[in-house]
């Protein structure tokens, strides 16, 4: 199998991903199918270009990329999974829905399309990350101390905004507890943050072409922070919560984590 065979072989598994993510939700009515999809799909991806053969078998480091990407897509399709299964629609395709109105639809599965495009840059640092031929060195074991911490990280924050939204005494309120008293996005920091192991797999052993990865975290870092992550929530809860959210706003950096803060921050 060629490279540019395999490029247009997980090209076209996400474009077929990002259309059942749009079938599924305009069946069902609940966007929140959406992410699910995103992310089985973006892990396939990154597992397919790691592991189909081109000219060898599969090294230690495919192996060990591959291994990777499959953790961290599974327990953020399965985390996801859960909240869609129990009808909770995602409040920016519904701002959107509302924003587009009856060209909903139409706009919808041309901006999962992109998503899709976005999915096959991410995953190309993956493969690039699995590729390296360099022996193992120091980068590959921070890469995988990154990685493990980002996802560790990212499950920290899941499961205490789930724990704040059961406590009947914090309804009608903003979660400011743990880590989200650090930021006001700590899941999508650590999800950013699992995208920085990569290029360091890439670039062990000084491989020239590691360079390349770094456009996986700088394209994530884009998406979450000015895309469609943390802008489109933003308005969401500014909608919703008001001065309360102003004055959360003020005190708690929005991306990049930070000790807590009484006072509103410069």
């Amino acid at each position: 199998m060629t490279i540019w065979y395999l490029a247009a072989l997980v090209a076209a598994e996400l474009v077929a991903a990002m259309s059942l993510a749009w079938l599924a939700q305009y069946r069902t009515g609940n966007s929140g199918w959406i992410d699910v999809a995103w992310s089985f799909a973006t892990g396939l991806a990154g597992v397919t270009f790691a592991l189909v053969p081109l000219d060898a078998a599969p090294t230690w480091r495919q192996w060990a990329v591959a291994a990777l990407v499959a953790v961290w897509s599974l327990r953020l399709g399965v985390h996801i999974a859960r909240r869609a299964a129990q009808g909770i629609d995602d409040p920016r395709y519904a701002a959107l829905r509302q924003e587009w109105g009856s060209a909903y639809q139409v706009r919808l599965y041309l901006f999962l399309l992109v998503q899709a495009l976005v999915a096959f840059g991410l995953a190309l640092s993956m493969a690039l990350a699995a590729r390296n031929p360099a022996p193992f060195g120091g980068l590959d074991a921070l890469g995988i101390a990154v990685l493990a911490g980002s996802i560790l990280g990212a499950a920290a924050a899941d499961d205490s905004l789930r724990r704040f939204k059961a406590d009947p005494a914090a309804r009608g309120t903003i979660c400011a507890r743990g880590l989200w008293g650090w930021s006001r996005h700590p899941n999508y920091f650590f999800e950013w943050l699992g995208w920085v192991a990569y290029p360091l797999f890439a670039l062990s052993g000084g491989w020239g072409w590691g360079w390349a990865a770094i456009s996986g975290p700088a394209l994530m870092f884009w998406a979450l922070r000015y895309a469609s992550g943390v802008p489109p929530l933003e308005a969401h809860m500014a909608r919703r919560y008001g001065a309360a959210w102003a004055e959360y706003a003020a005190r708690v950096p929005a991306f990049f984590p930070q000790p807590p803060s009484r006072e509103p921050r410069a």
